[in-house]
């Protein structure tokens, strides 16, 4: 069977994929169709937060699997309960929506935020403030919130009520505030598919103090951030920021699609009875999948995480044919000599498989990703930034 000629002729051609199967893995380690060996860097973009086959993950889902596989949200789960539970006893928000995505996570957050906003405030105070650069989906509206015209060219027209500001400038974002019309700022305080690019300490603490100070909602995106990604459990906490909404998805179920929009003080009691819904938010597998991640993302995981950041930093930086890093925890950008692009082609030919963001190698590895299994697929990075032969 050609699964890859199968793959051409039926599946919708909306992905560039490399000429590779995956069939099988384990932890950080991957084989193709031809028995080709590859570390994995790239985690499935940041969602096998303990890798491919992982055996406690396994047995939570296979477990709940045997109980019952899906309920509607007519009835009560135990793994969504818990789940949202430990969600918000973990970040001291009150309360939890769940659906199956990033940009479902964020669709809710924009809801929350203009119904928030128009109870308070009435129509027209309805504005959400992004950063250029940013990425908050591929639906019709966290399109419009995402800060980059090319996703929008193809598209219009797009959601109205979203402006793009650059990050970094406090004076477009005290005059924005001014016009009285935000209801809320939206940031991912690493900008993921825009180059994994962290926001500096100083304007995120002016980001929380101007909405604070004109009850303007802060949401922080935490798609792809979140869930021990950054070395805490989410970015915003390394940062010193208290969201009024949080979104995150990716690695909360470790594979299985689950995302959650976590409500604070102001917002959790916004969205009342039929003001929103998901058919398979919730799902019990999914939850027990996400409560096998988190119960594992205690403070010796994070060390851990942060630990393999620091090392991943200072090895790159200064290194043959790397002109700069960025990034945060297990979340690296690097800017090399040779494109991104042929980089990552190298090293995939070596055995390893990386990522681009922008003109950036991006590095999402699993968070419990072996130190010498990491270190191997290092060098080989290192060598193909270096220019050197096989």
């Amino acid at each position: 069977m050609d699964i890859k000629a199968l793959d051409t002729a039926y599946v919708a051609g909306t992905y560039k994929r490399f000429p590779v199967e995956i069939v099988s893995g384990k932890g950080s380690v991957v084989w193709d169709e031809n028995g080709k060996e590859y570390i994995d860097l790239g985690s499935g973009i940041a969602v096998t937060s303990f890798g491919v086959a992982d055996e406690a993950w396994q047995q939570a889902v296979v477990a709940q699997i045997g109980k019952v596989q899906h309920m509607s949200n007519l009835y009560y789960t135990e793994p969504c309960a818990l789940l949202a539970q430990q969600l918000c006893e973990r970040t001291g928000m009150k309360k939890v929506f769940f659906g199956n995505s990033g940009a479902e996570a964020n669709e809710c957050a924009i809801k929350t935020a203009r119904k928030y906003s128009e109870d308070r405030y009435g129509a027209g105070r309805f504005t959400i403030a992004t950063l250029k650069n940013s990425f908050h989906g591929r639906t019709i509206t966290t399109l419009a919130a995402t800060g980059q015209d090319h996703y929008h060219e193809l598209f219009q027209p797009l959601t109205p009520g979203f402006i793009h500001l650059e990050a970094e400038n406090i004076p477009a974002l005290e005059a924005a505030a001014a016009q009285g019309n935000l209801a809320a700022v939206m940031i991912e305080c690493v900008q993921g598919e825009g180059g994994v690019v962290p926001l500096s300490r100083e304007y995120a603490e002016v980001v929380g103090r101007i909405c604070r100070e004109n009850d303007i909602l802060l949401i922080v995106d935490e798609v792809q951030t979140g869930n021990g990604r950054s070395g805490s459990l989410y970015a915003y906490m390394e940062y010193g920021l208290k969201p009024d909404i949080v979104s995150t998805a990716k690695g909360l179920a470790g594979g299985l699609p689950l995302g959650a929009t976590l409500f604070g003080e102001k917002t959790q009691n916004v969205l009342k009875y039929g003001d929103h819904g998901s058919t398979f938010g919730g799902n019990p597998v999914c939850c027990a999948a996400a409560l096998s991640v988190l119960n594992r993302l205690d403070d010796a995981l994070l060390a851990s995480v942060r630990e393999k950041s620091r090392y991943l930093f200072q090895t790159f930086t200064g290194a043959k044919g790397v002109q700069a890093v960025s990034g945060l925890g297990l979340m690296i950008g690097i800017k090399t000599a040779a494109p991104a692009a042929q980089v990552v082609q190298k090293c995939m030919e070596r055995g390893v498989l990386c990522l681009t963001a922008k003109d950036r190698v991006r590095l999402l590895p699993a968070l419990n990703i072996p130190m010498d299994t990491l270190k191997k697929a290092v060098e080989i990075i290192l060598s193909v930034c270096a220019g050197e032969a096989d």
